[in-house]
């Protein structure tokens, strides 16, 4: 039997409570039989952020999935990425794919918990993890600001919860004033995903925050949940939020692109190090139809 020509696809804004902001995401449904090169010339097609392919889950373990989500940049895949996971969670509960409720999503960053609701989901980050410092003059040139601009209150770095990213922590009013070269970005944040460049309050409860991607395809990123995440790992280490404990924060990210969107993220500490994270916000759906599937393997 020859496999149908169409794939039905969903648009959604994640990390919003309204249409045409946030970040976009594509779903699309019916992909078991694609490819790793025809789901990387479909992403490349919407040209988003992120595109999504859910399928069935792989098994096998002590703890099943409910789903398994395969996530691609316009150029490459990516393990994991929050607002990916909370936004195909979001479609497949809405569509009775799956529960609403506490779910289990497969991806590359392993076997993650996932909050599903009708306005949105949370979905917890993978394993916490540290990289090297980093010097903070350099990646501050690399996003066009200087030396008085970088918050001397953390050393810059590496830092990930299932997809690593170089953290600078900057003055309030340099997110804004800041603008990536991209060769310049790619020699200082080296195998990292991309620079988050963030503005944290006294409490590290409310930040403000812009992500340059590093040769994925994504130049700058409305809403980044596993920079959040990512960021958690971080201010944790750094020794900026409180003893051990829960410790939310709600990131504004978007802004400078006209896409605002509101990640409300967190981290759990023990001994004062990051033991996990967290990242979810709302949903909205904006487009649904049809694609021609690619043809033949790329």
């Amino acid at each position: 039997m020859s496999e149908s020509r169409d794939l039905r696809y969903d648009v959604v804004d994640v990390f919003t409570d309204r249409p045409y902001a946030g970040n976009p995401l594509a779903v699309v449904h019916g992909a078991e039989a694609l490819s790793t090169a025809r789901m990387q010339a479909i992403a490349a097609e919407f040209n988003l952020s992120e595109t999504t392919f859910p399928l069935s889950p792989t098994g096998g373990g002590e703890q099943s999935a409910d789903y398994r989500v395969r996530i691609f940049t316009p150029r490459a895949e990516l393990p994991f990425a929050g607002h990916p996971s909370v936004g195909t969670a979001w479609v497949l509960a809405r569509d009775g794919a799956i529960g609403y409720g506490d779910r289990v999503q497969e991806c590359g960053a392993g076997l993650l918990p996932i909050r599903v609701d009708a306005t949105g989901a949370r979905v917890e980050g993978g394993t916490p993890f540290l990289g090297e410092e980093l010097n903070a003059v350099r990646l501050a040139a690399a996003v066009g600001l200087g030396p008085d601009d970088v918050d001397g209150a953390a050393v810059p770095g590496v830092a990930g919860a299932g997809v690593e990213y170089a953290i600078l922590l900057v003055a309030p009013g340099a997110v804004a004033r800041s603008r990536p070269d991209p060769a310049a970005l790619a020699a200082v944040t080296g195998g990292a995903t991309g620079l988050l460049v963030a503005s944290v309050d006294g409490t590290a409860e409310r930040v403000h925050a812009r992500m340059f991607g590093n040769g994925i395809g994504v130049t700058e990123d409305p809403a980044t949940g596993s920079a959040a995440v990512a960021l958690g790992v971080f201010l944790a280490d750094r020794g900026l939020v409180g003893d051990d404990g829960e410790h939310p924060f709600v990131v504004t990210q978007g802004v400078e692109m006209g896409r605002p969107s509101t990640l409300h993220a967190g981290v759990r500490t023990a001994g004062g190090r990051a033991a996990g994270t967290w990242v979810g916000g709302s949903v909205v759906p904006v487009a649904a139809g049809t694609l021609t599937r690619p043809p033949g393997d790329r």
